[in-house]
């Protein structure tokens, strides 16, 4: 029961399940979701965390870069579960229409050359 609930809990939030729909099309760096989503690096660290910790996101480094992506839901049946389905709901929502629209133009090096 904890882990189904700890699954519900991570997608309770709007920004866990838009980084849930964001990371269906690649794994992102923070500052590329924080940009997607137009939120601040820590609340987008928190909400990662949140999902990690949920089992349905896996983070991995590259280089310097900090990657996450969707787990493979083995850890959890939960988790693989409420993935699978989220790969199929809410396309028709606008956010996440608007969101899939500005994807392809977030790039981590424009976003570090910026600042």
């Amino acid at each position: 029961m904890k882990v189904f609930i700890k699954v519900m809990k991570a997608l309770s939030d709007s920004n866990r399940v838009k980084m849930i729909k964001m990371l269906q099309h690649k794994p992102m760096c923070v500052c590329e979701i924080q940009t997607a989503l137009g939120i601040a690096q820590s609340t987008a660290s928190k909400h990662l965390k949140i999902l990690e910790d949920a089992d349905l996101v896996t983070s991995f480094k590259n280089g310097l870069w900090v990657n996450y992506g969707l787990s493979d839901g083995s850890a959890s049946p939960f988790a693989a579960n409420m993935i699978g389905n989220l790969k199929h709901w809410l396309e028709d929502e606008q956010e996440i229409k608007e969101l899939n629209k500005i994807l392809p133009n977030i790039d981590r090096h424009d976003i570090v050359n910026k600042n």
